[in-house]
């Protein structure tokens, strides 16, 4: 979807139409969580400091996320995809994979399946979307971002090979703004460099990402569209109205973020064995420190005791900063396997 919570404001909201919209928290100490393509046009993006985008857009306009009222359309939007397909992977509320190669329509190109779905959405909804089409998951993704808002990228199989080679390193799914900058201190700048180096020596520079690199580059992606993607951490966080610089008010602020966390578990009847605490500061650097124990933390004491644990151990003289945001997930859950298959099938369908 195209800004996909900001669209969903302005479409239920006709005065906010036209203007730069960012959804997040307040204009003082917030983050923006999206933005809308009038607010981007400022350099506006998500996740940056409500400040900062203030700052950028002094006319832009905050509105406080309500993530119900996205689920809500979201679920319309799947409700759509479901009408072609029982192959849907979801990335997120706005995001998914579609595996159309057997698709209920019997449309017989990917093209006019996904013209057709777009047309759907905007009537449903009044709400604009935008297509990626390829021969994998990888490629289809990075195509998807490629002609916002309201396109459709297809890379058809002949096209592969340049369409990775031209890409830009940092518009490759899967590479951070971190290693981006680290591979081009090693003079990769796009796929094409990236392109010259052995499986040996991106393993060697970047560890086990190296063989996906090396992979995704030559379009190799046979991972399958998974309906039945698994959950792999399930938790909560807090951003404070001010900052916090004692751990005992810390500790006091993580205990409902722990009932959250508990309530969360406790409903979907995951437990896990490794609990994260994420720690952010006022200059918005953040640091996680996780326990793995041998059995499930199953209870909101032991959420709460592991939580104070990684607390005290932390050497919080090393930070200078206040802390806005704390944050508490399990992970590692019980019986937790891949139950997706080795394999994956290409599109055989017209594109």
């Amino acid at each position: 979807m195209d800004a996909f919570f900001a669209s969903v404001e302005q479409r239920d909201n006709p005065e906010l139409k036209g203007k730069p919209v960012a959804v997040g928290g307040s204009r003082e100490r917030g983050v923006v969580a999206a933005a809308s393509y009038e607010a981007r046009k400022y350099g506006v993006r998500s996740a940056m400091p409500s400040s900062t985008a203030y700052r950028k857009c002094p006319q832009i306009i905050f509105v406080k996320p309500r993530f119900e009222r996205y689920k809500e359309v979201s679920g319309q939007i799947r409700a759509i995809f479901a009408e072609y397909t029982d192959l849907i992977e979801p990335l997120s509320l706005d995001e998914a994979f579609l595996d159309v190669t057997h698709n209920k329509k019997g449309i017989e190109s990917a093209t006019l399946i996904a013209k057709d779905i777009k047309k759907r959405i905007k009537e449903t909804t009044g709400l604009t979307a935008s297509a990626g089409i390829s021969i994998n998951k990888f490629i289809a993704k990075i195509a998807s971002d490629y002609n916002k808002p309201d396109g459709i990228t297809l890379v058809g199989p002949e096209k592969v090979e340049l369409f990775l080679e031209k890409l830009a390193i940092e518009k490759f799914f899967g590479v951070g703004k971190v290693t981006a900058e680290k591979m081009k201190r090693l003079g990769i700048v796009d796929g094409k460099t990236l392109k010259e180096w052995t499986k040996e020596g991106l393993t060697s520079a970047f560890g086990k990402s190296g063989g996906f690199y090396y992979e995704i580059v030559r379009g190799n992606d046979n991972r399958p569209v998974n309906p039945n993607r698994i959950r792999k951490s399930l938790g909560a966080e807090n951003t404070f109205s001010e900052d916090f610089h004692d751990l005992a008010d810390m500790k006091m602020s993580l205990d409902p973020i722990a009932r959250t966390v508990y309530k969360r578990l406790e409903a979907a009847n995951k437990w896990g064995k490794t609990l994260t605490v994420k720690v952010k500061f006022s200059d918005f650097t953040q640091i996680t420190r996780s326990q793995t124990h041998d059995h499930v933390i199953d209870s909101l004491d032991e959420i709460l005791e592991i939580t104070f644990q990684i607390m005290d151990q932390i050497d919080w003289d090393n930070f200078t900063e206040g802390v806005r945001l704390l944050g508490i997930t399990l992970s590692n859950f019980e019986g937790e396997q891949d139950e997706s298959p080795k394999a994956g099938q290409q599109l055989t369908l017209e594109f």
